[in-house]
C-alpha cells in the first residue's frame, strides 16, 4: 500500500485554498494533528517543566520527556540524555562550534556546498582560534566521493562537518563512508541533517556520526524548536552554550555544578509547546512510514527532473541522475531574475518556490557562477504529480516567453 496523499492533504487546511507549496526545504507545512497537541498543551495544562510538584507541571514534565523519548527513537540513538533541544538546526552547530575546545592545531573541514550554518561557525572558529579551515569542492554536479574526504582528513583533522544532503543541488553525500575515513583519524563528524531527517530514515547508529542537528519546522513541526544529537560518548567533551535555570544540580556563591545532559544544555523555561509539537510531527511522519514517504518523493523527483531537464532554456543544478537526488530542485531560466520567476509562478499559478541564495553564497558563486542566486522548487509528502505537473507547464510558459 502506497502512501495515501489525498487523505495526508486533508490534514492541511492550507491547500484546500488551491496553492501548490513547493518550498519545502525553508520550511514544510504543519498538519492539524500536531496543531492540536500543542494546543492542548496550553489549553489543559499549560505550566513549566521541572518546576513544580502540582498536577499540571507533573503533566507537563511528563509530556516534554515523551518527546524527548519519541526524537530519539526517531533517529536511532541510545539514550534520551543524547538528545538536546534546540531552536533549531543553527543553533544546535553553534552549539558544538562554540562548545569543543579549539587548538592552532586543529584542523576542521566542510565543504562549498553548505548552508551557512553550517560554514560561517567555522569560519569565526577559524579567525578566533587559528584552526586551519579546509572547504572542499565537488564536481559539476554538486557530488562528491569518500576519496574527496579522505585525500583531505588527517591526525590534525578534529572535526568534519557535513550536510547530508544539499539545500540547493539535492546531492546526497556519502555520510557514513566519511564517517568512517574520520574515525580512522580520530577526528569527530558533525552530520546537517536539515534536508535529510524530514524526507527519509536516518539511524545515527548506522551513520556513526558524532553529533547530527536538524529542524522541527521542515518536518511537519513548528518553529522554534530544533534538535542536537550527541553521542553519549562526546557530552563530557561539550560545554553548554548558555547556563542558568534548569541547567545546574548545585550552585554556591563562589561556584557551580553542571546537571547531567540533557538538563545542562537547556538552560531556562525551553520551547515546551513546540517540543511537544515536534513529537507529534514526529509520530504523524511514522505513521505514515518514512519508506512511504522516500517512495512516494521518488516518483516526483523523477517526473520533476525529466521535466525540468528537457526544458528549453532552463538549467537545472545538480546531479543529472535523479537517483542520486533527493526532492530539491534549484534552476534558472535564461537570464531571468530568480525572484520574478518565484514572483510569476506565484502571481499566475499560484505555486510557492523560493529564490535567491537559499544561504548558500558560496555555492553560487563558485560552483554554479550563478551570484545571482537560482530558483527553488522543493516537495514534501503532500505534494502530488497533477502539482508537478502544473509546476513544469508554468516554468514551460515563463521559458517561452523568453525565447
Amino acid at each position: 500500500m502506497g502512501l495515501e496523499v489525498e487523505k495526508i492533504r486533508e490534514d492541511f487546511p492550507i491547500l484546500k485554498t488551491g496553492l501548490a507549496y513547493l518550498d519545502n526545504a525553508a520550511s514544510s507545512l504543519t498538519p492539524e494533528p500536531v496543531l492540536e497537541r500543542m494546543v492542548s498543551f496550553y489549553r489543559e495544562y499549560r505550566a513549566n517543566v521541572e518546576r513544580g510538584v502540582h498536577s499540571l507541571s507533573q503533566r507537563t514534565t511528563a509530556a516534554s520527556s515523551k518527546a524527548r523519548n519519541e526524537v530519539r527513537k526517531f533517529i536511532g540513538a541510545k539514550e534520551d540524555e543524547e538528545i538536546i533541544f534546540t531552536k533549531n538546526t543553527t543553533e544546535g552547530i553553534n552549539f558544538v562550534a562554540n562548545g569543543l575546545k579549539w587548538s592552532k592545531d586543529d584542523q576542521i573541514i566542510t565543504t562549498v556546498i553548505e548552508h551557512h550554518s553550517n560554514l560561517i561557525p567555522w569560519q569565526r572558529v577559524s579567525k578566533n582560534s587559528g584552526v586551519e579551515l579546509e572547504v572542499l569542492k565537488p564536481d559539476s554536479q554538486g557530488r562528491f566521493s569518500p576519496q574527496d574526504f579522505e585525500k583531505s582528513i588527517n591526525p590534525k583533522t578534529k572535526l568534519v562537518a557535513i550536510t547530508q544532503v544539499s539545500n540547493v543541488l539535492g546531492c546526497i553525500v556519502p555520510v557514513k563512508e566519511v564517517v568512517e575515513i574520520a574515525h580512522e583519524h580520530d577526528a569527530l563528524v558533525l552530520v546537517d541533517g536539515a534536508q535529510s531527517v524530514p524526507h527519509f530514515p536516518v539511524d545515527v547508529q548506522k551513520l556513526g556520526c558524532d553529533f547530527l542537528v536538524f529542524s522541527g519546522h521542515k518536518m511537519l513541526g513548528p518553529t522554534g524548536i530544533g534538535v542536537l544529537y550527541v553521542n553519549r560518548e562526546h557530552i563530557q567533551k561539550l560545554e553548554p552554550l548558555a547556563i542558568g535555570g534548569g541547567s545546574i544540580e548545585k550552585v554556591w556563591s563562589d561556584r557551580y555544578e553542571l546537571a547531567p545532559s540533557p538538563e545542562r544544555f537547556e538552560a531556562g523555561t525551553p520551547p515546551i509547546a513546540e517540543t511537544i509539537g515536534l513529537a507529534e510531527a514526529v509520530r504523524y511522519l511514522r505513521k505514515h512510514g518514512m519508506d512511504q514517504i522516500v517512495v512516494h518523493e521518488k516518483k516526483l523527483v523523477k517526473k520533476m527532473h525529466e521535466g525540468l531537464s528537457e526544458m528549453s532554456g532552463v538549467e537545472v543544478y545538480g546531479p543529472k541522475n535523479p537517483s542520486e537526488r533527493s526532492g530539491i530542485f534549484a534552476f534558472n531560466i535564461g537570464d531571468m531574475s530568480p525572484h520574478d520567476v518565484a514572483a510569476t509562478l506565484d502571481n499566475v499559478a499560484k505555486i510557492m518556490v523560493r529564490s535567491g541564495h537559499h544561504c548558500a553564497m558560496p555555492l553560487h558563486n563558485e560552483l554554479l557562477k550563478r551570484p545571482q542566486g537560482s530558483v527553488r522548487a522543493s516537495v514534501y509528502l503532500y505534494n502530488t504529480m497533477a502539482e508537478i505537473d502544473r509546476f513544469l507547464s508554468a516554468v514551460e510558459e515563463i521559458a517561452k516567453t523568453l525565447a
